[in-house]
Order: C-alpha cells, then sequence, then structure tokens
C-alpha cells in the first residue's frame, strides 16, 4: 500500500505546515498496521520490490507463513518510519528535541568490525542517502567498519581545506599527513613525505581525479587500504589493478554538510552539534607583539583545521602548505608538542603550530619554540594566558587566540 507522500513533500523547498499536513495519512498506516497484525491469515505487502517474488508464491500455491511474517515486519518499520519523518518534521528548528527518531536502513553488511572477532554493518538514515550510498569501488576486498571511519574522517577533511588540490591521509582516524599543492600530484607527494611510516596501510582522500601520473606515484609508494577520490581514469585504474590489487579505490562524491552526532554510552546516546571550524579572522585577535605574515597565517589557518580534525590532546606544525608534524591523542599537551616535534624532524622551522586548546602552562609553547616554529594559533582563555604571551614575545613568535575549542575524542 502507497501511503500518503509526505517525506517527498516536506522535502520541496517553500513547502508550509498546512500543505505538510495535509500529506499526514491516516487511513493508510491504520489499514497497514490491521493488515500486518493479522498477517497470520493477510498478506501485506508496502514494498513496490516485493511485489514480483509474492505474485509469484501467490500463483505457485499461496504466499508462506514465513514470507507473511517477513512483509508484516516490513509493514510495521514502514508505518513506524513514517511517522518518524513527521516529528522529525514537526522538531524541526529544535535543538534537543524531547524524543529523537531516526530511521537507519542497513545499508552493507562490512567484512568486520574494528577487530576481525567483531561484526560489523553500515547504516544509513532512511530519505537522507550519503558519500557512502553512491560511491564506487574498484578492486580490493569488502571494506570493513575501520575502513568506512577512517575513509570518512579523511575525506572530510580534504573537502574542508577549500578549493586547492589537496591530500590527506589518515590512520587509524587521525591525519597523519595532509598538504596543499599546485597540483593534486605534488599535494599527494607532500602528504605522503610528512610521514611515510605512518602512512602505510592508511587511507589516502584527494580532492580531485587520478590520471595515470598520479598513480604511478602512488604505486611508488608504501600502499594504502582505500583510496578515496572524486574520479580515475581507465590508466589509473589499470595500474592498480596491477601493482596494488587488494587496495580499494574509492570513487566518491563531495559530502553533504555536517549534521549533529551521536556516540553511544550504557542506557543512551551523547548527542552535540557538528564542531564548525570557524576561519573568519575577524574573530581571532593577535596577542603578541609580533603579527604572523601572510605566508604564516596561511600555515596557521590550515594548522588549525588539521588540528580540529585530530584526536585530544593535539598539536599540528605547519610549514608551507604541509602537516609535517602531528601529536594526536596524547593526554599531556607537552608529550603532543613533543611528538608532534619529532615526526617534523625540523622542518617546521619559521613555520606555524596549532593547539586545539589552550596551553594551561607556558612548557607546551615552548616546546612549540623548540619546535622552530615562528607562529602559534590556539583558543586562549587560560588562567595563566599572560604567562603564555610573554613566553612567546620572549621566543619572538606571533600568536593568535581563536576564542574557540576544537577538542576531538
Amino acid at each position: 500500500m502507497n501511503l500518503y507522500p509526505f517525506r517527498e513533500t516536506v522535502a520541496r523547498p517553500g513547502v508550509g505546515v498546512a500543505e505538510a499536513m495535509e500529506q499526514v495519512d491516516i487511513g493508510g498506516p491504520a489499514m497497514v498496521r490491521a493488515a500486518a497484525k493479522n498477517h497470520a491469515a493477510i498478506t501485506v505487502v508496502v514494498d513496490p520490490d516485493a511485489y514480483d517474488d509474492v505474485l509469484s508464491e501467490l500463483r505457485a500455491g499461496g504466499v508462506s507463513a514465513e514470507r507473511r511474517r517477513a512483509l508484516a515486519r516490513a509493514a510495521f518499520a514502514h508505518t513506524a518510519a513514517y511517522d518518524a519523518a513527521i516529528v522529525r518534521y514537526l522538531d524541526a528548528g529544535e535543538a534537543f528535541p524531547p524524543t529523537r527518531h531516526l530511521t537507519l536502513q542497513l545499508a552493507e553488511v562490512l567484512r568486520y568490525g574494528e577487530n576481525p572477532h567483531q561484526a560489523g554493518a553500515r547504516y544509513r538514515e532512511e530519505g537522507a542517502p550519503g558519500v557512502w550510498d553512491e560511491a564506487v569501488q574498484h578492486g580490493g576486498v569488502a571494506l570493513s567498519y575501520l575502513n568506512v571511519f577512517d575513509a570518512d574522517a579523511a575525506w572530510q577533511l580534504v573537502h574542508a581545506l577549500g578549493d586547492a588540490p589537496a591530500a590527506v591521509i589518515v590512520k587509524h582516524a587521525n591525519p597523519c599527513g595532509v598538504a596543499i599543492g599546485a597540483t593534486l600530484a605534488e599535494a599527494y607527494e607532500r602528504a605522503f613525505a610528512a610521514d611515510p611510516k605512518s602512512a602505510f596501510g592508511g587511507v589516502v582522500a584527494l580532492n580531485g581525479h587520478v590520471d595515470e601520473q598520479l598513480a604511478r606515484l602512488i604505486t611508488a609508494n608504501a600502499k594504502a587500504d582505500v583510496l578515496v577520490a572524486h574520479g580515475f581514469a581507465p590508466e589509473a585504474l589499470g595500474r592498480f589493478a596491477a601493482r596494488r590489487k587488494n587496495m580499494r579505490a574509492l570513487r566518491a562524491a563531495p559530502p553533504g554538510p555536517a549534521g549533529d552526532q551521536l556516540r553511544r554510552i550504557d542506557g543512551g546516546f551523547l548527542a552535540q552539534g557538528p564542531d564548525v571550524v570557524s576561519l573568519d579572522r575577524g574573530g581571532w585577535q593577535v596577542v603578541t607583539e609580533r603579527r604572523p605574515t601572510e605566508a604564516q597565517w596561511s600555515d596557521l589557518t590550515l594548522a588549525w583545521q588539521v588540528c580540529a580534525a585530530t584526536s585530544s590532546n593535539a598539536i599540528v606544525l605547519v610549514k608551507d602548505g604541509v602537516a609535517v608534524g602531528i601529536g594526536a591523542g596524547q593526554q599531556s599537551r607537552v608529550d603532543a608538542a613533543e611528538l608532534a616535534a619529532r615526526k617534523a624532524a625540523g622542518r617546521a622551522e619559521g613555520g606555524a603550530c596549532a593547539s586545539d586548546a589552550f596551553y594551561p602552562f607556558r612548557d607546551g609553547l615552548d616546546a612549540a619554540a623548540a619546535a622552530g616554529v615562528a607562529a602559534v594559533i590556539q583558543p586562549g582563555g587560560s588562567m595563566r594566558d599572560p604567562e603564555v604571551i610573554a613566553a612567546a614575545d620572549e621566543h619572538g613568535l606571533a600568536m593568535v587566540f581563536t576564542g574557540e575549542r576544537h577538542f576531538k575524542h
């Protein structure tokens, strides 16, 4: 049975509440539920894709009890999803409505979860197809839970960096190589060179098309488990098939706008809005005697974006459009700074440093100076800000306060 097209109606721009409510079906859901309740004797079909199979069974002598039960289950799910869509429409504009009604459809069973002994699957929101529903996989085995998780992190970040050719390499949910370049090939080479050891087995995201030349660069380096791009030349796919048979090359569209984030805890979920990273310098404040140069402003902006996509505590060092040192997921901000400096190995000289939260003491700022950076970006807001600002002036650094923290857990 086809219900009134409520979801299709409210999806159109400019539809008012009165028109939307006219498309709330009353009798249809009641009849569907009644039929489903009595599925021992009645066959109810709400999915046109099931018509042929049901007709075949009818012609063969009748619909089995197992099939009627499955169809009843689909009918109840159908009316539940219909009502959920109405509730979501009425909740529009509510940051935290009293109840949440998500309708998730099984999109694919994944190869396994975070570990091979865990089952894994990907669900999609009904009526809201995303990037991974339309993505096309070339080569390799089926994706695992972490393949999709890391691919999404890399794809989101590479598109947050703007329109210039960009490359992001993610390993275990954190970026290990990020770069901007004059060409996509240059961006990839610079991102890979930032941390070749960590890039092994990671996910590479490129905000453009992969041609044969770029494919040659990729296959000459340590293998990636997943490569995501806007598209691939046939010659590039041929090279991957010959040299990287196990690598999954995914053609994907740019990601849509970020939505609310839900995370399971015991007995429920935590909910929060998306972490939107503002790059509006009008809201930033230079707090030191020295001001950043234009080149340093570019590096500070890139470092700030990468830092927001890195697990806390996070320190990111950038020089000339390349994240040369990333310290991720450390309990101590100083440890994160020292890790980033060790990975940078002297390449941050004259560059920029980003900290996802304020420096509680000057030791973190001292570590940034020891790495050779010339400019620092951080939220500010510590009770010891004057001490940290004085340390920056002592080292001759430029420092910018954004007024906004970007923890990521």
